[in-house]
């Protein structure tokens, strides 16, 4: 795992330089682990600070994947905490923030925000500028996570993200990759399951997730 993230690192790194961003300080990246429920904040290569936090319930899980802080706020105490740290995820409203339920650091608790002591997130928010790159992972388990889940139209994740990659890799889908399961991603799923002859449920269950070749292991 820790190699793994320090090639990841060291490519994300190579590219800053290259596109002329990196300047004489060394960028900070974040990385979340999902299944560790912990933050790790890199200045280059060097571990800066390890936090503690909650992530998504099953229901409402943390998006996984590669993304950016875009936007920020900061003001009284409330379920945000002080602060909070947008992110750019195509599909939803997620960021990373205060909390002030400091009990469920440590579980499965938010509605997909990463959540962290108050005292922590207010010191992660005054070194941070936007642009910072967020690398969301859980554990070994790649873009998936641990467990695949049956997507229907309305569906909003890294799982749709992940399917809709894989359809257009195919041919079947022809929109841009988003997260978001609606009638494009829909006629893409009909389709494939119709090639690959499979009951036509409309769904994205184990059955096309074996013939996408989608698993947790990816």
């Amino acid at each position: 795992m820790l190699r793994r993230l320090m090639l990841m690192l060291a490519a994300v790194l190579f590219l800053l330089a290259q596109s002329g961003i990196m300047t004489s300080s060394p960028a900070y990246i974040i990385h979340v682990d999902v299944e560790q429920k912990q933050l790790t904040l890199f200045q280059g290569s060097e571990i800066r600070k390890v936090y503690q936090i909650a992530t998504g319930a099953w229901e409402t899980p943390t998006p996984v994947g590669v993304f950016v802080i875009t936007h920020r706020f900061s003001g009284d105490m409330c379920g945000f905490g002080t602060c909070f740290l947008g992110l750019n995820v195509p599909w939803g409203n997620y960021g990373i923030h205060g909390t002030n339920k400091p009990e469920s650091i440590g579980a499965n608790a938010s509605h997909g925000c990463i959540r962290m002591h108050v005292a922590d997130a207010e010191e992660l928010y005054s070194l941070i500028p936007n642009g910072t790159k967020v690398v969301v992972e859980c554990g070994s388990w790649g873009e998936l996570g641990p467990s695949l889940r049956v997507l229907k139209n309305g569906d909003r994740s890294h799982m749709v993200l992940a399917v809709q990659r894989k359809l257009r890799a195919l041919g079947y889908y022809h929109g841009w990759p988003d997260g978001i399961f609606g009638s494009s991603t829909q006629k893409a799923v009909d389709a494939a399951r119709e090639a690959f002859g499979l009951p036509p449920n409309q769904l994205v269950d184990w059955a096309l997730y074996q013939k996408l070749g989608l698993t947790p292991f990816e």
